[in-house]
């Protein structure tokens, strides 16, 4: 539901210290974020609590609903602190799993079968989830007040269920805060940092001077369009610059051909490339990562990038190419 519907989940919000780290928020964004959202699941998990409990849900079969409810919070609240973090730990790597593998899928049924598994996994195994537990033990302390609920746990342990322990302060300080302590680390550090390091920290780099290709051929600003399809075809290139050797003015690349020239029916023999050329030439430093590339392409509505390296041209990267490649 979080991921479908746009919600915010402050476990999958973990992996937002990925853009921490390259730079693209500061530390001080990231903390914000972090503490309105978790403020915000508290809040929207008390008020699931309240609106459950005036449905009279937790009384269906005579109250073993609530009891059942009750001895969940009771478990909970009696892990012990290490053990709680471990959990915490192995729950949010499942769930930032999870949330990853979002990354790759298409639509929402992609989205629905890469979740329901890691989400499934961390149900069954028992892990600890700090954002679920915001439900979980608020319900528990309802419900140890209401004397049907406790009866009907003490009904299905076969023995009297003691519910002294269960208050506000064990649930922030023996449960949720060393849940949260581990959900932060498997999901910020063990996945989101693994990742990053991985396929950000130099990863895009590499990727980016593989993508390179050679400087394309230039061509005068009074060339005719035909005589740059012809260049471009001998010298499997996706586009020419238009312009000298010192100073390229313009870039006509296939997709200012086929749209400009092709699409308009007019005569590739009698246009110049300066009349459908893309202005200004727009260039990228060789170190400059992948998607920065991309956003370089979308936001300025380009297809073609020239690279740089020490202010001297050594190539260029094309859209078709990041698709293509990555």
């Amino acid at each position: 539901l979080v991921i479908v519907a746009g919600a915010e989940l402050f476990t999958g919000n973990n992996l937002i210290i990925m853009a921490y780290m390259n730079k693209k928020i500061t530390f001080g964004k990231l903390a914000r974020n972090w503490a309105i959202v978790f403020v915000g699941n508290f809040a929207g998990s008390l008020a699931i609590v309240y609106l459950v409990h005036l449905s009279g849900h937790w009384g269906m079969h005579s109250y073993m609903v609530g009891g059942r409810a009750l001895l969940i919070a009771l478990g909970k609240i009696q892990i012990p602190f290490l053990q709680a973090i471990a959990r915490g730990i192995l729950c949010n790597m499942l769930v930032c799993l999870a949330v990853w593998l979002c990354f790759s899928c298409r639509n929402v049924a992609d989205k629905v079968l890469a979740i329901i598994f890691p989400i499934a996994a961390f149900v069954a195994l028992g892990f600890e989830h700090c954002v679920a537990n915001m439900f979980f033990i608020p319900a528990g302390l309802v419900l140890k007040n209401i004397t049907e609920a406790t009866a009907a746990a003490s009904t299905a342990m076969g023995k009297s269920v003691s519910v002294a322990d269960l208050t506000w302060g064990a649930f922030f300080i023996r449960n949720s805060l060393p849940v949260t302590i581990g959900n932060v680390i498997g999901g910020a550090v063990i996945i989101a940092l693994v990742y990053w390091f991985l396929y950000l920290r130099t990863g895009a780099i590499a990727r980016a001077r593989k993508l390179i290709s050679k400087v394309p051929s230039r061509v005068q600003p009074d060339e005719s369009v035909s005589n740059a399809v012809r260049i471009m075809k001998e010298r499997n290139q996706s586009c020419v610059l238009v312009g000298t050797d010192e100073e390229a003015i313009g870039i006509v690349s296939e997709a200012d051909i086929a749209s400009k020239v092709l699409a308009a029916n007019l005569d590739p023999d009698s246009l110049s490339v300066q009349e459908i050329m893309t202005t200004p030439v727009i260039s990228v430093e060789v170190n400059t990562p992948i998607y920065r590339i991309y956003k370089t392409m979308v936001d300025n509505g380009v297809k073609h990038l020239i690279v740089t390296e020490k202010n001297l041209q050594i190539g260029y990267i094309s859209l078709n190419d990041i698709l293509r490649k990555q």
